[in-house]
């Protein structure tokens, strides 16, 4: 790993009308690190992936990726970018969602395809290229043709997940991929995850799935009311947590 960080987040804040959700977190992922944010509902893990990649403004806080500050224009001064200038930096983030957001009215090639031309600028040749390739390396070649109606959850998901990749992102952000799935799909979407993983590609991945980020992720962040609070090489801190709250939580998950 460098020695310079791919993303790095300082004093994150967000409150929504009198409710702060992030109180204030600080943490870098290197190139090629995979980090699993772990936590109760409504300890911050979402939004702090959203906030990342600016689909919620941050209430306080800096995030910068790979050097370059987001969502800020730093030219002549300091100002919130709008959306069209914050779109090539959305798509260096490949986001994949609880929730499939597949177009119900174009195949499945069409699904992966339409950023990489509105976003890249691509042709519709070199965008359907780009997109079978992609398909092919969630497994989903076959499908191309496909309208996502005929797909199962499991195949839906591969598909987004394949419509972040084609937008050659620098860093992977996965907010929950397996929970609107049936327990059966599960597997097959972390299947496809940890291949990702193995190709060294940089994550920030929330879940509940503890064995798989044990197995995925170099370090775990436990949030917990808005904060970090506590942190480590996965297997290390979910073999021996050092907060009473982590091993409370992890108990709840094993039942």
């Amino acid at each position: 790993m460098t020695s310079t960080p791919l993303l790095s987040v300082r004093g994150l804040r967000k409150s929504f009308a009198k409710l702060d959700i992030l109180k204030g977190i600080d943490f870098d992922v290197a190139a090629g690190e995979k980090i699993a944010l772990i936590g109760p509902s409504g300890s911050g893990k979402s939004t702090c992936l959203r906030c990342v990649n600016y689909l919620e403004q941050p209430t306080a806080g800096e995030i910068f990726l790979d050097g370059a500050r987001v969502g800020v224009s730093t030219a002549p001064t300091a100002r919130a970018m709008s959306n069209r200038q914050l779109a090539p930096q959305r798509a260096q983030m490949g986001m994949v969602f609880q929730s499939f957001n597949l177009w119900p009215h174009l195949s499945v090639r069409e699904n992966v395809a339409i950023a990489a031309r509105m976003v890249q600028g691509l042709s519709r040749a070199e965008a359907d290229a780009l997109a079978e390739a992609m398909l092919a390396k969630v497994h989903m070649e076959h499908k191309c043709d496909a309208k996502p109606e005929q797909l199962s959850g499991g195949q839906q998901q591969r598909v987004a997940i394949a419509r972040a990749l084609a937008q050659r992102p620098k860093l992977m952000l996965f907010d929950e991929p397996t929970s609107a799935l049936d327990p059966e799909l599960v597997a097959e979407v972390l299947s496809v995850i940890h291949e990702l993983a193995d190709e060294g590609r940089t994550m920030l991945l929330v879940t509940h799935e503890i064995a798989f980020a044990r197995e995925v992720a170099d370090r775990i962040f436990f949030l917990d009311g808005g904060v970090i609070s506590e942190q480590g090489p996965a297997r290390d801190i979910l073999a021996n947590p050092n907060t009473d709250r982590l091993r409370s939580f992890l108990r709840q998950l094993a039942h």
